[in-house]
């Protein structure tokens, strides 16, 4: 049998009398004020510091006992016969109960209203701002890219509407998003198909809304809903709707509920393009990742009524510090239109500058080109390619389908994956394409004697995939991490050189994949991201032309086919070079020790015109062409 210590059974006595409720802790307040009392009391007794009452008699220890009692609880209660001590005492207590139901009140409405607060349901009372439905990865890259393009405002804010803890949310951002400037974050929790929910974000008064899509398996149907419910909402005469969809069945039906209003990224087509776009061209991503971000050199529109009358091919060298790209014309942006293309007193320019307020006419007229410099390409014979394509997901087909519109006949397409009836897909794959030969090499693609069997020094290009289909984003991108590791090792081990080009689903593993020396990545979410971003700030450009195979597009060319090597030219020269081939330079791209090591692969966009630049053999040009 147990033996129970005097303390036990007092700690007892008392959690027994705790469970009563209230009460019983009125009775134990009440007890601790006594036992107070009577320490207090002893004290000034003992220490005969009490002050003399009326006529020179200091209080006794009772009297000083009653006084601390009323002290510690704070009570106004007389001290004489036991009559008027009931009487004095009753009001007394009723004011102490209540004055703590008052307080109570208080404190308990205060603490609801803060509850409700942080429930992230009350009313936004703003205006001009950005409004972002719906939570994902790619909203901290989003709101990075609006955070930089606001950052030469003094009040900037990006309202936030997502099913989760609005705390939660305003943690999470603040955490991985640094650089937010003057831009205020905003979060309200609710569900972005909710009508009522939507009211509270006030998209009414709204620039542009961002609708991203959620991370389940038909992200494209809650995308559809909500944009449904903002135009029902606002109806034909609200603010900029942009959202990603994911297939490209679903982009007629967006477009037809905002008409006007909405402008669609179809995201794996996108990304489809840009991979394959980069595998053929080494540092491309850093060309695009550069004119997609806020961050530096960014694409605006201007009207500029001087150039009316003006062909495009003349505008090219109207701006010093600025480049002329393209033209938009009746809503439609076209990029390197036809040179003898005369610009309309309604036609917009699309300039790539550092900042909107900094395209300004340059005035010249005597623009110093260096005629003697300027080159002849050589005629380009392209021949078949070969191209590994290494890992598996739902942006595959779409990537097969544009490095078709790309090669030459005779050109081979190698897919090792591990994927169940890999040969049965390669082979309906394959009768849809002309151009490409396609075989299947089934196996783990994370292991080393696999990847050794595929001859990888072999082809011209190598892509790599993540697994986004049956794994989530941080197991995919391991799995591409590893096959990285193991591609780069073997390189060495060869002593040969392959470019490859990696997809990352979420951005963060970039900076863990670096190890593995990639030439190139595609950060799907990241581009996506930043491109949501630029439509959002510049609703009426829409850059579809730019990633099209059937338009204008980026490369990246031998500097020596614009201009003599080894000598010093300005930009203006090498402008002039590129528009006698029906092509507008860009920049250029130093390709050297040092600008390897660097993020933007030695990529310089939009340089000074005037100034001089001396190219060597490595050294490439940035333009856009048709070809």
């Amino acid at each position: 049998m147990a033996k129970f210590r005097l303390r036990d059974r007092l700690r007892y006595r008392f959690d027994a009398t705790l469970s009563r409720g209230a009460t019983g802790l009125i009775v134990w307040l009440f007890v601790l004020a006594g036992l107070i009392a009577l320490v207090s009391a002893t004290i000034v007794t003992l220490s005969h510091t009490a002050p003399a009452g009326p006529g020179g008699v200091r209080p006794g220890f009772s009297l000083l006992v009653w006084q601390a009692w009323q002290r510690t609880l704070n009570l106004t209660v007389g001290y004489g016969p036991l009559p008027y001590i009931i009487g004095t005492f009753i009001p007394t207590l009723g004011s102490l109960f209540i004055g703590g139901i008052f307080i109570g009140l208080l404190t308990g409405g205060i603490q609801n209203k803060i509850r409700n607060l942080r429930k992230g349901r009350s009313l936004v009372v703003e205006e001009n701002h950005t409004v972002i439905l719906g939570w994902s990865q790619q909203i901290f890259q989003v709101i990075s890219e609006i955070a930089q393009a606001n950052y030469n405002k003094e009040d900037a804010c990006i309202v936030v509407l997502g099913e989760r803890d609005k705390v939660e949310m305003e943690d999470t951002i603040r955490e991985k998003v640094k650089k937010l400037g003057h831009t205020r974050i905003v979060c309200r929790t609710g569900n972005p198909l909710d009508l009522t929910d939507l009211a509270i974000v006030n998209p009414d008064a709204a620039r542009a809304v961002i609708v991203l899509a959620p991370e389940t398996k038909d992200p494209d149907a809650h995308v559809i809903k909500a944009m449904l419910a903002l135009t029902r909402r606002q109806g034909s005469q609200g603010c900029p709707i942009v959202a990603e969809i994911r297939s490209p069945r679903n982009r007629p039906v967006a477009q037809m509920l905002g008409k006007s209003r909405v402008r669609v990224v179809l995201v794996d087509e996108l990304i489809a393009r840009i991979t394959v776009q980069t595998c053929r061209q080494v540092g491309l991503s850093a060309v695009y990742g550069d004119l997609l971000s806020f961050e530096g050199d960014e694409l605006y529109l201007k009207h500029e009524p001087a150039l009316t009358g003006k062909t495009f091919g003349q505008a090219l060298m109207a701006y010093e510090d600025s480049c002329a790209v393209g033209l938009q014309r009746d809503g439609q942006s076209r990029f390197n239109p036809p040179l003898d293309t005369v610009i309309k007193e309604t036609d917009k320019l699309i300039a790539l500058a550092q900042d909107d307020d900094t395209i300004h006419l340059s005035g010249r007229t005597d623009i110093p080109i260096d005629s003697a410099a300027i080159c002849d390409p050589p005629v380009e014979t392209r021949t078949p390619e070969r191209t590994l394509l290494i890992g598996w997901n739902r942006r595959a087909p779409l990537i097969i389908r544009e490095l078709e519109q790309y090669v030459v006949p005779g050109s081979i397409l190698t897919v090792a994956a591990d994927l169940a009836d890999g040969a049965g897909i390669m082979e309906r794959q394959g009768q849809k394409c002309k151009n490409l030969s396609i075989t299947f090499r089934g196996g783990d693609t994370s292991d080393r004697t696999f990847l050794e069997a595929l001859e990888v020094a072999t082809y011209d290009h190598v892509i790599t995939l993540g697994y986004s289909d049956k794994l989530g984003p941080q197991e995919a991108d391991a799995l591409t991490i590893i096959t990285l590791l193991h591609l780069r090792d073997m390189a060495d081990t060869l002593t040969i050189r392959f470019s490859i080009v990696s997809e990352m689903l979420d951005a963060r593993n970039r900076e863990l994949a670096e190890v593995a020396r990639a030439d190139d990545f595609i950060v799907g979410d990241k581009i996506v991201s930043q491109l949501l971003a630029q439509m959002s700030e510049n609703p009426e450009l829409i850059p579809d032309d730019l990633f099209d195979a059937g338009g204008s597009e980026l490369y990246l060319k031998p500097a020596s086919h614009y201009v003599s090597l080894d000598k010093p030219v300005n930009f203006y020269t090498i402008v002039e070079s590129a528009r006698r081939h029906h092509e507008v330079a860009i920049g250029y791209r130093k390709v050297t020790k040092e600008a390897q090591l660097n993020r933007a692969f030695g990529m310089h966009l939009n340089p000074n015109k005037a100034e001089v630049v001396k190219f060597s053999a490595n050294d490439q040009i940035i333009i856009l062409s048709e070809s």
